[in-house]
């Protein structure tokens, strides 16, 4: 029977620096879901790669003093080193340079030009260098950058513009006929609502300030737009041709399955990209999923906040697989996840030495101690077995359904619920005490047999997340992994054979201890970067010594400046399963996105009560979770203590007139 096909693609990485753990993260989620595809059958193209283009490029270059190609091919090498250190198995690194692209990319321009979609003008207005972005003023947030918030320059130049209002409206019906299109909801949302329902502009697509870019043929003063360039990317090393001639690759893969890519993206590749897709008569991507960031400790991770955290050390300290999964794990569907050292070992003390690593290590280890490592046949069955079975048995589907949505941490949630209630078998079924009762010894068996059995099951379903765990467990079984079709019946593990040997799968971390070793790591590359800190030092204790004494009890201007207060519209709120004091909101804080937040005020207000009310939060908190679930700041109340010892509370509420998003200052 002819395979399914799927492609997936990744954003592909900007080559204006070495790529940080967050940006990491898509291309191991990435390969998570490709991974799967193949396991469960798909044939799959995966593509991913390096957008080399821009007037950042050319000025890091100029900066280093070597040419914008040098610098890109020394970048590009370090995201590929990056993303072959993770284990992930794309099947195409591309890179925008290449002389293929760059001619198709021109040529996709001269016809777009020629059936009248692109026109010659001039452009006044914002620029940002860093997200190579025009902006108006109104577009504008406290004078800079909406993406990146960083400062913009004027910018007045020649230039060639895209007619995007002539296809606004056809976009608009495809995104309402395809509920699909975008994912998550809240990314939709923020794309219709903020962008197509406002009107298009038409779009900038060449530049004369710089030349490191595709020249435009038929006017070489100008390059093409990088955003242009990078975007084509996902048809152009598929096959496409823009004469028609398009190759059997393309007429095989195209349109892509799922384009994944960060949240701060979306806009590219959710208007421009599928506008141009239209005007060049081309099916669009079947869906553009934006994921979230993963967040250090406090905030987006940035060389200026000195926060950056790379995948090359963590995996010096952790090993690829233990990243693999917090990255996977940890980064809720539509929500920012956060990564400290200390969470990471947490994690992997909780989760991979307890929860996995034990229960493989000891389960191989009481068959050696009881069987001498022979698989027993599971012949005296009881009804405490039935339980764990029907789990095994009903994990694939799980798996799947989660798997369908792109929903991978709850994928992995179900593969290790299954882990989770094998421990708590052995704690039933007790097989140190059978082992005492020589009556007893079939059940001992069976009980072993049973818990191997689980393992194998675990170990299938754990391949495209931690891949050199699950061949380690697979090695330890000595069992041959047969793949998702084994795991129709509970009865894979062969009779008569003997398991391999129990090894460590993932050691429990002294968290302290490890901590110290990472911070005196980090000291050593401090003298560097204390130098380039001493003027600035000097600079703030000038201001210091200037400034009035703060009483005790006050804080300063400058302290109260840093909350951030934002009036929200509840969307929906709920009581939160096993709690008595939390309730769970679903905000519109005028970002696009949908903000959750807990508050434990349950005694006081009913959930059903406050759908629709405008309240005030704090939204520039740290995340944290309460009850296993992520809340992204603190919902503002007032609270006063009663004569009878009893607090009584009132949410902040405002006029409904007041929108989400507007700020108390």
């Amino acid at each position: 029977m002819e395979k399914k096909l799927y492609y997936i693609s990744t954003a592909i990485a900007y080559t204006s620096a070495k790529p940080h753990i967050g940006n990491t993260y898509e291309i191991v989620l990435a390969d998570a879901i490709a991974r799967y595809k193949r396991m469960t059958g798909y044939d799959v193209y995966f593509q991913t790669g390096t957008d080399e283009h821009g007037q950042k490029i050319q000025q890091k270059a100029e900066a280093a003093g070597i040419t914008p190609q040098a610098y890109v091919d020394n970048v590009a090498g370090q995201i590929k080193d990056i993303w072959d250190l993770m284990n992930t198995t794309y099947d195409r690194f591309v890179r925008t340079t290449d002389p293929m692209h760059v001619e198709k990319v021109q040529k996709i321009f001269k016809k777009l030009y020629e059936q009248g979609d692109i026109y010659k003008g001039s452009y006044k207005g914002k620029y940002c260098t860093p997200c190579e972005s025009f902006w108006t003023e109104s577009q504008l947030v406290d004078g800079c950058c909406p993406d990146c918030g960083r400062p913009v320059i004027d910018a007045e130049e020649e230039a060639y513009f895209f007619k995007m209002s002539k296809y606004a409206d056809r976009l608009m019906q495809y995104i309402e006929e395809h509920p699909a299109f975008i994912q998550p909801e809240s990314r939709k949302n923020e794309m219709v609502n903020n962008f197509l329902k406002p009107g298009l502009q038409d779009l900038c697509v060449s530049r004369t300030s710089f030349n490191w870019g595709v020249p435009v043929t038929f006017d070489e003063k100008h390059v093409v737009y990088v955003w242009l360039d990078a975007l084509t990317n996902y048809i152009t090393f598929c096959g496409y041709d823009p004469d028609g001639n398009h190759d059997e690759h393309y007429k095989k893969y195209w349109p892509a399955d799922v384009h994944l890519i960060g949240k701060d993206i979306i806009r590219f590749h959710t208007i421009y990209w599928p506008i141009f897709l239209m005007a060049l008569g081309e099916p669009l991507p079947k869906q553009v999923f934006g994921h979230p960031w993963l967040l250090v400790g406090e905030g987006k991770m940035s060389k200026s906040a000195g926060n950056v955290i790379y995948a090359d050390d963590l995996v010096k300290w952790f090993g690829v697989d233990a990243v693999r999964y917090y990255v996977l794990h940890e980064i809720p569907f539509a929500n920012d996840g956060v990564l400290t050292y200390e969470m990471m070992m947490e994690r992997i003390n909780a989760d991979l030495a307890n929860v996995l690593g034990n229960l493989v290590n000891r389960t191989i280890a009481m068959d050696h101690k009881y069987f001498d490592g022979v698989i027993c046949a599971p012949t005296a069955a009881e009804p405490v077995d039935e339980e764990l079975k029907a789990m095994a048995l009903a994990l694939p589907a799980k798996v799947e359904a989660r798997m369908d949505g792109l929903h991978v941490a709850d994928a992995i949630d179900e593969i290790f619920a299954l882990l989770r209630r094998s421990n708590k078998y052995i704690d039933e079924t007790m097989p140190w005490a059978l082992a005492k009762d020589e009556s007893k010894r079939e059940r001992l068996g069976t009980v072993l047999y049973n818990l191997l059995e689980s393992i194998r099951f675990a170990a299938t379903m754990l391949k495209p997340y931690l891949p050199e765990t699950a061949e380690k467990i697979f090695a330890q079984l000595n069992v041959e992994d047969k793949g998702v079709e084994s795991l129709a019946a509970f009865d894979g593990m062969p009779v008569g054979g003997k398991v391999g040997t129990a090894e460590i799968l993932f050691s429990r971390i002294d968290i302290p201890k490890k901590l110290a070793e990472i911070e005196g790591v980090a000291d050593e590359k401090k003298p560097a970067k204390e130098a380039a800190k001493t003027e600035k030092k000097a600079e703030k204790a000038e201001k210091k010594a200037k400034k009035v004494e703060i009483p005790e009890g006050c804080i300063s201007i400058d302290e109260f400046a840093k909350v951030e207060m934002t009036v929200c519209k509840v969307l929906a709120c709920e009581n939160v399963p096993k709690s008595e004091k939390l309730l769970k909101f679903q905000l519109d804080d005028g970002s696009g996105e949908t903000r959750q937040i807990l508050s434990g005020i349950a005694k006081f207000y009913k959930a059903e009560e406050l759908v629709g009310k405008t309240l005030v939060a704090c939204t520039n908190l740290p995340p944290r979770k309460m009850m296993g679930q992520l809340s992204n700041g603190m919902i503002l109340s007032a609270v006063r203590e009663k004569e009878d010892g009893s607090e009584d509370l009132h949410l902040v509420m405002l006029d409904d007139g007041v929108p989400a998003g507007a700020k108390l200052c």
